[in-house]
């Protein structure tokens, strides 16, 4: 487990907090093993720190937001990554190589004074972090759900979808623990590091899949499929590989995601008749800090309304993998109901599947 980090309350505002956010994803980035994407992240902080001029620094110095929740230094880190990507600043390669000795200051200094314009709009929205290896902890958290006794059979609802790649996971196959899951082979395999005992083995059947996103990205556009790969962290290659074959099966078989808020996709789908024998389940990752509070609480109230309403042949659930900031990894949390509403702390995982520490607890 990684160790503790001085931490930065997700909310935060005020004076100190944006270099105080830049720390904090540092230390997140060496945790989830993503060293060059800390170093890109440190660059910007020691610019901040020394009074580095211009327009887009200025903008970050003075952020009016809360910038660990909106995820501020990921921001800029996409748009410096957009930038070696398309190869407009070749010398930020060795930062990307990973070289020591370099001047990494420098080296971003010098690719935001070319490219500042470019980099402006970087700041306007959230990143968007579609990452198809967080499929197998929803898997395994529906392994989890079918042993409780619920309906092996599940319609799954998802907010923050992003491209819509988690939309798919009923098309990739996984090795959880040993317990195999899905088509063989499917159009991705996923065999993330197992700690701990392996989740119940269940036969189970996705019936159904629909997202939301504020600002869904369609995989199938070359220049939005793009900017998606330069939030990709770039140590992580594997990454690159997952986006290939996403984009692939989004041109074979589009997933079904909707432009809608958060809350107003949760009630909206709520709201449907349920079919008898079949698991409702709310699914997001990675998501949460993102949706105001506002509409936190609407999602909320909507699942516990219609969780007052569930009963055995219709069960409602709510699959959560987010952020511990604390020791800097990923918790997978359950609730469902009829009965055992209250949260279940079920797994750790790496933010981009590479791990999963399995604890089932009873519930």
């Amino acid at each position: 487990m990684a160790q503790e980090f001085q931490f930065t309350e997700i909310g935060a505002i005020g004076p100190g907090i944006v270099t105080a956010a830049f720390d904090n994803q540092v230390a997140y980035c060496t945790a989830a093993n993503a060293p060059v994407t800390a170093r890109v992240v440190q660059a910007v902080r020691d610019l901040l720190e020394r009074g580095e001029g211009g327009v887009l620094l200025d903008a970050i110095r003075g952020w009016s937001g809360a910038p660990l929740a909106d995820a501020l230094p990921l921001r800029i880190a996409g748009g410096i990554h957009s930038l070696h990507l398309k190869g407009s600043a070749p010398d930020l390669a060795a930062i990307y190589e990973n070289r020591e000795g370099i001047d990494d200051a420098a080296l971003v200094a010098a690719a935001i004074r070319a490219h500042e314009a470019e980099l402006l709009p970087w700041l306007d929205g959230p990143p968007q972090t579609n990452e198809a290896g967080r499929s197998s902890n929803f898997i395994a958290a529906m392994l989890w759900l079918a042993d409780k006794g619920l309906p092996p059979r599940f319609d799954c609802l998802e907010i923050g979808s992003s491209a819509g790649i988690n939309l798919m996971l009923d098309r990739y196959g996984y090795d959880l623990g040993g317990v195999q899951v899905g088509p063989e082979p499917g159009a991705m395999c996923f065999a993330p590091e197992w700690k701990g005992p392996p989740p119940p083995d269940r036969l189970i059947e996705i019936v159904r899949t629909k997202g939301c996103d504020v600002a869904p990205v369609d995989l199938t556009d070359p220049a939005q499929a793009l900017r998606l790969k330069a939030y990709i962290w770039p140590e992580h290659t594997v990454r690159f590989e997952r986006m290939e074959a996403a984009i692939a099966e989004a041109r074979r078989a589009a997933p079904d995601l909707v432009r809608m808020n958060a809350a107003d996709f949760v009630e909206a789908e709520l709201a449907r008749p349920q079919e008898p024998g079949t698991t409702r389940v709310l699914m997001h990752s990675i998501v949460w800090q993102y949706v105001p509070e506002d509409q936190q609480r609407r999602v909320t109230a909507a699942m516990e309304a219609a969780g007052a309403r569930a009963t055995p042949d219709r069960p409602l659930a709510w699959i959560s993998l987010e952020a511990n900031r604390v020791v800097h990894n990923h918790e997978l949390r359950l609730r469902h109901w009829p009965g055992g509403a209250a949260p279940v702390l079920v797994a750790r995982a790496h933010p981009h599947g590479a791990w999963i520490e399995w604890g089932a607890a009873e519930a």
